[in-house]
């Protein structure tokens, strides 16, 4: 299958399938005889396990870890899967019942508020798992793991539809009280806000979750500046630049960089910012950063 088909048929981006060939994570082993590469059946189950792993919050590195280690087994992969979306349709559930009773509530701000709080915590981002085939290690940082994997992507499409389609229902009526929680001191707080604005994904709950572009936390401002580079707004260059050397959405961030960088003016001053990143970086952020570079197709870079 050429990566056009894999793409079309799992919703992987190709720019995220090329990066997982670069990286040596899932590539495609056989060639047509025109010469296109063309993943095979043991390749696409290979990608199975990879996003399945992903699905558990496991980030690209973790994920390369437990495919190599001897102790790996698809099975135990499943299994935990199966746990992990049972847990997710019985929070999901719960959810939607919390937004059925805010959508025909009557009440005044103090009790939509109580909700709303409720409406946030189960949304959660979720608490890092256990490594599949060695339970006994946590996997990484938890703020960093929320970071590279979010916005929150459902292991089951059924449980992720509920959810979306309460959020949708709920609309814009819930975006004021979340915009307030954004300017929370409480950096979980500011967190369940993000998320659930982006879920919402409305016009105005975007446009409120785009102003948090200077928030102190990497989670909060790193949703924000993916929202403003699609919207097409320089502004959020600096951010997403540091998205890079992060390795935090470092392949949307180049992509949206890359769109960005039309005007010969938003190129020269995007490529400035990529170059003066490099000195200062390890090896593994440089080589993003130059990956970024490469992707700008300009004389300069």
């Amino acid at each position: 299958m050429l990566i056009g088909e894999v793409a079309a048929q799992t919703g992987i981006s190709t720019r995220m399938l090329r990066h997982y060939d670069s990286i040596g994570l899932v590539s495609p082993s056989e060639r047509t005889a025109g010469g296109y590469r063309r993943y095979t059946d043991s390749d696409l189950q290979t990608l199975l396990h990879v996003e399945a792993l992903r699905a558990l919050g496991l980030g690209l590195p973790e994920v390369a870890e437990t495919l190599g280690s001897p102790d790996f087994s698809p099975a135990t992969v499943v299994d935990r899967l199966l746990v992990h979306t049972a847990e997710l349709i019985a929070r999901e559930q719960q959810l939607l019942r919390r937004l059925e009773r805010i959508r025909s509530s009557e009440q005044g701000a103090g009790s939509e508020a109580l909700h709303l709080i409720g409406l946030m915590h189960g949304v959660e981002p979720h608490e890092p798992p256990r490594r599949p085939g060695g339970a006994d290690g946590p996997v990484g940082d938890a703020a960093a793991a929320t970071a590279e994997d979010a916005p929150a992507s459902e292991a089951d499409p059924n449980a992720a539809g509920a959810l979306d389609w309460a959020l949708a229902r709920i609309g814009d009526r819930a975006v004021p009280l979340l915009k307030a929680s954004l300017a929370s001191p409480d950096v979980t707080q500011r967190r369940k806000a993000a998320v659930t604005l982006e879920k919402i994904g409305s016009a105005r709950a975007l446009a409120a979750l785009a102003g948090a572009l200077e928030d102190s936390d990497t989670v909060v401002r790193a949703r924000a500046a993916l929202i403003r580079g699609r919207r097409g707004d320089l502004d959020a260059v600096p951010a997403l630049v540091d998205l890079i050397v992060q390795g935090v959405d470092d392949v949307e961030a180049i992509e949206l960089l890359a769109g960005l960088a039309v005007s010969p003016q938003a190129a020269s001053e995007i490529i400035g910012m990529i170059s003066e990143r490099i000195p200062a970086a390890d090896a593994e952020a440089r080589a993003r950063l130059t990956g970024a570079l490469a992707e700008m197709e300009k004389p300069a870079s």
